[in-house]
């Protein structure tokens, strides 16, 4: 791995946009492209309200902390929690200004319902991974809150999917070293991406550029 400074470590984030699609994250984390589409104007709605910049709620033996930077050294990469409970254990850490000991629990907030890939499971135990380094104690239990059904759920950060991330961040930080944009097989899912208009995916197919743009003018 190239060693870079903190100010050029990997989105966190961006662990779900390559598990959903290599080329989207390379064009939005590699290439700079963006474009917003109603799940993503959705989704940036619910992060504003659950990210209040580093605020502290204290609640009994709970410790609230919102919008808290977390970052990895050995994975490099950095991002932000929506939200950091951390509850009062004996088997946790101090943390200053608070008496006793806390074991942190990381909260992320999602627009919609549960999927059936591990897209979230893998960015909140990113987030996880960061927390054990940046603390030293362990993080092995996280939720996730999503807005379309008002709930939460509780998600084991097992040793198995810890280490799945680590090997996506391993090739995250290949592609973006070599800043190599891979082509893709295109899809479905193609359809609520919000760059299908910047990665043209019916270029992806075996049609030349001239047959896709003269299909362009017959429309």
């Amino acid at each position: 791995m190239v060693d870079r400074d903190e100010d050029d470590y990997l989105m966190l984030s961006g662990i779900q946009h390559f598990q959903f699609c290599k080329r989207q994250w390379a064009l939005i984390h590699i290439e700079q492209q963006w474009a917003d589409n109603v799940r993503t104007v959705e989704g940036d709605h619910l992060h504003r309200k659950a990210d209040q910049p580093f605020t502290r709620e204290k609640r009994g033996d709970k410790l609230v902390v919102r919008a808290m930077p977390v970052k990895s050294g050995s994975l490099q990469i950095s991002g932000v929690c929506d939200v950091v409970e951390f509850i009062r254990d004996d088997a946790g850490v101090e943390i200053h200004g608070n008496p006793g000991k806390y074991l942190p629990y990381p909260v992320e907030y999602k627009r919609g319902k549960p999927k059936r890939n591990d897209e979230d499971v893998l960015q909140l135990t990113a987030q996880a991974l960061c927390l054990e380094e940046m603390l030293l104690c362990p993080v092995n239990t996280g939720y996730l809150f999503y807005n379309e059904i008002k709930h939460r759920v509780e998600v084991p950060l097992t040793v198995e999917m810890k280490h799945k991330v680590k090997s996506i961040v391993s090739d995250m930080q290949d592609y973006y070293n070599r800043r190599h944009t891979p082509k893709v097989k295109p899809g479905a899912f193609c359809h609520s991406c919000s760059l299908q208009h910047i990665c043209l995916p019916e270029l992806m197919n075996k049609r030349t550029v001239r047959s896709y743009m003269e299909g362009k003018l017959k429309e």
